[in-house]
């Protein structure tokens, strides 16, 4: 691990050893930012296009379920299919794929009445081709950087989510209401194009593995490892725990009219991204810290905390934002420690399938809040939704700590497996 130098606050900095260490990373990074401060702008285009053509909630809230089941379905099999197959490739040609229908959805915007179902096939299919890229993207990292930068490296990669929080939606939104919907699909295709000229410079990355065509059975055999493992089953858990419980985006504009703020909306979808940012900003403490699955657990417990704290602390508004804030910064630090948990220990050949279970975990979480979250609130309340939902989650991470003692005491410098991808890495050191 890179040691660094300088005042004391220096320290508290983001390492960027990575993107000095490896010209593949660099490109990744920047390119996967690109992709998505550009994709915020279809994300924010296609509700307003759906609401505008419909004017029913229902068909914009339908736009999430159309996308869920092709995430959760095509993020296993690309889970299976990153394992296989050169990740690079499959970053290729999903990306460009993805630039087709941005494409789509430009040439139907600018047409005099635009039809509603592309919107619906065009988020239905972007789900499905995010969900087979994502794997290969993830399991990209580990091999473009040194074994012992995998935290630093994590770090930067949740820190371009941080950005994209804060700065692209009310970019997206400026864009919108000045140039028009047309102008969002042009900036999204605009910048897959960077993205696909970023990553082609990018080394292949072909799978250590034979040369079959991917099966689904091959799921099951990541799934039998995760499970043997109680510390790396407890990352997945953890997560779950957070966004179906402590995610209450559902309950945002609810929350702004019971207060008398809506003036606000716009802010509380944003605070927990501002503090993931802050985070960020001051994430560099976060190699010095080796207890990676005690954060993990501590990081979902605050997370809870700070939920129900927003449902019960006085001051009005302004204090929901601040503990939403302090909600994201917590969130952000265990995404990192999850992160390098599963970077640091998880074997090339079982990468992929493990970061599509992650993401099966990650599109099923928010799922399934929101239909707690609002089920809630129109039994009991706004406030006693967001209150039992904070609350839940610290007591599930009680319980997780308790019944999963190997998280709580995970420490990458004694873990065997550890140890084993790290001799692995050292075998076939990256190229920088």
């Amino acid at each position: 691990m890179s040691a660094r130098t300088g005042r004391p606050w220096s320290r508290l900095l983001p390492n960027t050893a990575p993107w000095r260490s490896s010209r593949d990373f660099r490109l990744t990074w920047t390119s996967g930012t690109v992709t998505l401060l550009g994709s915020v702008f279809t994300m924010t285009a296609i509700p307003l296009q759906v609401a505008d053509l419909t004017g029913s909630p229902l068909a914009v809230g339908a736009v999430g379920a159309v996308e869920l089941v092709p995430t959760v379905l095509l993020g296993l099999y690309g889970g299976v299919l990153a394992d296989r197959a050169d990740r690079r490739t499959v970053a290729l040609a999903t990306e460009a794929a993805l630039a087709v229908l941005s494409a789509l959805l430009l040439v139907n915007a600018v047409l005099g009445t635009p039809a509603l179902w592309p919107l619906y096939a065009a988020a239905g299919c972007a789900a499905a081709l995010q969900g087979l890229q994502q794997p290969s993207v993830e399991a990209m990292i580990p091999r473009l950087v040194p074994h012992d930068q995998l935290v630093a490296a994590g770090a930067l990669l949740s820190l371009r989510w941080s950005v994209a929080g804060v700065a692209a939606p009310a970019t997206a939104g400026l864009v919108i209401a000045t140039a028009g919907v047309p102008a969002a699909y042009l900036v999204d295709l605009a910048t897959f194009l960077v993205s696909i000229a970023l990553l082609a410079q990018v080394r292949p990355l072909p799978s250590e593995r034979d040369a079959e065509a991917p099966q689904l059975r091959e799921l099951a055999v990541g799934v039998r490892y995760v499970l043997r493992r109680p510390e790396l089953a407890g990352t997945y858990l953890a997560d779950l725990a957070a966004t179906v419980f402590a995610l209450p985006t559902v309950l945002f504009p609810f929350l702004a009219a019971e207060s008398d703020a809506l003036w606000a909306l716009g802010l509380l979808y944003s605070a927990a991204a501002a503090g993931s940012l802050l985070a960020a900003a001051t994430g560099g403490w976060t190699e010095r810290v080796h207890r990676h699955g005690r954060l993990v657990l501590l990081s979902a417990a605050l997370v809870g905390a700070a939920t129900a704290a927003a449902a019960v602390c006085p001051g009005g508004i302004r204090s929901v934002l601040v503990c939403l804030a302090v909600a994201g910064a917590a969130n952000w630090v265990g995404d990192t420690f999850r992160t390098a948990i599963w970077n640091q220990s998880i074997p090339d050949e079982l990468r992929g399938r493990a970061a599509g279970l992650e993401l099966l975990t990650g599109s099923a979480g928010p799922a399934l809040g929101d239909v707690r979250a609002g089920s809630l609130a129109a039994r009991y309340g706004v406030r006693a939704a967001l209150r039992s939902g904070g609350l839940l989650c610290v007591a599930s991470t009680g319980v997780l700590a308790a019944a999963l003692p190997a998280l709580w005491r995970y420490d990458p410098r004694t873990d065997p497996h550890v140890a084993a991808v790290r001799a692995a890495a050292a075998r076939v050191a990256p190229r920088p």
